[in-house]
């Protein structure tokens, strides 16, 4: 990759259409599939829970799932578009050719984080949609809303193209989501509030960056949340950052790309 100091906007543009394309050829999987298992969680737990658990007063059940629901959702699957489309070049034998073109590893990196934002904001959008049937969900502080499904789905995509790049085969891919991502996205307060948790597992709740991408994201719409909707977004800045700055450094290295 070029080491210039200007934009190739073309290049970084190009790149990114290729990135957009991959997964809008398959939309069914990439975007309606999550939209129906959201929605399935959605089901299920409207018909059981809504009139008998109460986690902030005021707020139904399915109000207070849905937002955590879209931000899981949003995380995993951004996740997946970075992850799967590193690994699938590598294994392909075709990232030499991104490895030769002239941009910056920071244009790679920006193209490759702004396709899994557009697909975790199409899976968004999708969801809140599909949950108006069960619930009209307050818009409390939307540009609060936008900012953490923008760094949420960010950050998410920035590891997705860290794990890409360190798998050696999609089983090391899979591994990462299903033993690093799914676990971590589950227990970030999606369907419950970590003030519902003995003290211990409260305290070790907020060593995982995603309860703050959920948390703060459930603020916007319902005004209420676990810790400070700012406390949230710096720390989840933060960690965009410094997923960033590793991401971008691996692929100006070259780690593990060029074997």
């Amino acid at each position: 990759m070029k080491a210039g100091t200007l934009v190739n906007w073309h290049g970084t543009r190009t790149l990114l259409r290729k990135e957009i394309r991959r997964f809008t050829k398959v939309l069914v999987q990439t975007v309606l599939t999550p939209v129906v298992t959201a929605m399935l969680y959605l089901v299920v737990f409207h018909q059981v829970l809504e009139n008998r658990v109460h986690v902030y007063p005021g707020v139904g059940f399915t109000a207070f799932l849905v937002p955590g629901l879209i931000m899981m959702s949003v995380l995993q699957n951004s996740f997946a578009n970075s992850a799967s489309s590193i690994t699938q070049s590598k294994m392909m034998g075709n990232l030499v050719f991104m490895l030769l073109a002239p941009i910056s590893a920071a244009e790679a990196y920006f193209a490759f984080v702004t396709a899994s934002v557009l697909r975790g904001v199409m899976v968004a959008t999708g969801i809140y949609l599909a949950s108006i049937y069960y619930v009209q969900l307050p818009l409390r502080d939307p540009p609060l809303i936008i900012a953490f499904v923008l760094l949420g789905s960010g950050v998410l995509g920035g590891i997705g193209l860290i794990a890409g790049v360190l798998a050696e085969r999609f089983e090391h891919m899979s591994a990462f989501q299903n033993f690093v991502i799914l676990p971590l996205s589950f227990l970030s307060g999606v369907f419950y509030s970590i003030h519902q948790l003995p003290a211990l597992a409260q305290e070790i709740s907020r060593f995982n960056p995603f309860f703050y991408m959920i948390d703060g994201f459930r603020h916007g719409f319902l005004g209420v949340s676990d810790v400070s909707p700012g406390e949230s977004l710096i720390i989840v800045a933060a960690f965009f950052a410094v997923v960033s700055a590793v991401g971008i450094g691996m692929l100006h290295r070259g780690y593990k790309l060029r074997q």
